[in-house]
């Protein structure tokens, strides 16, 4: 009874550990390039803003069904989020890990980002962008639903604080300067006035 029990629990580990691994795998993007398959997503998945990641992108030539090394020196990749200017990022083979590559970079708002990979792998040219999304990889998401005991506002939330502060102040620098002007004007108004009285 207790060889069956640990059979079971054995059998267990292993299905939870590959349904694990197959959700991870299902948070990137595989896509042809000519002959060369291409995985493509977040090094940490599911990304949170503010938190260290990257791109992770893997090689494989399907010919050969073997992983392609030394791509660091072929490509280059950039990532951009909101319309602005993309970032560039660093390749860097991964060690031990033939056929993987990082980019690192810090997301610190959440939505949709695109990596952008660029260059040659032989002869083969490379222009393709990824864009994260349902059916592709996931988007950034925020941390505060995961925040305990004190949420903590993120860069973009201070960004906004900060940018209204700035047009408060602005309002407040207009209503200063009217309210400077009407005080010169009520005491300059009666001085005006007797020495025009005097003048009579």
């Amino acid at each position: 009874m207790r060889l069956a029990l640990n059979a079971v629990a054995a059998v267990a580990v292993v299905v939870a550990s590959l349904l694990s691994f197959s959700g991870t795998a299902a948070a990137h993007e595989r896509r042809m390039v000519g002959p060369y398959q291409f995985v493509v997503g977040f090094l940490g998945e599911p990304a949170y803003a503010g938190n260290t990641n990257g791109l992770d992108l893997r090689i494989t030539d399907t010919r050969s069904n073997k992983p392609v090394e030394g791509l660091e020196k072929t490509l280059t990749a950039d990532v951009s989020a909101g319309g602005l200017k993309p970032l560039p990022l660093t390749i860097s083979a991964r060690f031990g890990q033939p056929g993987a590559y990082n980019g690192n970079f810090m997301p610190t708002a959440p939505g949709a980002y695109v990596f952008h990979i660029t260059g040659k792998i032989d002869t083969q040219s490379v222009d393709e962008k990824f864009e994260s999304g349902p059916g592709r990889f996931n988007d950034v998401e925020s941390t505060s639903a995961l925040q305990y005991p004190t949420k903590v506002p993120t860069g973009a939330d201070l960004g906004n604080q900060l940018a209204s502060i700035q047009s408060d102040l602005g309002q407040i620098r207009i209503l200063a300067a009217i309210a400077i002007a009407l005080g010169v004007i009520a005491i300059a108004a009666p001085l005006v006035m007797r020495r025009g009285r005097g003048a009579m």
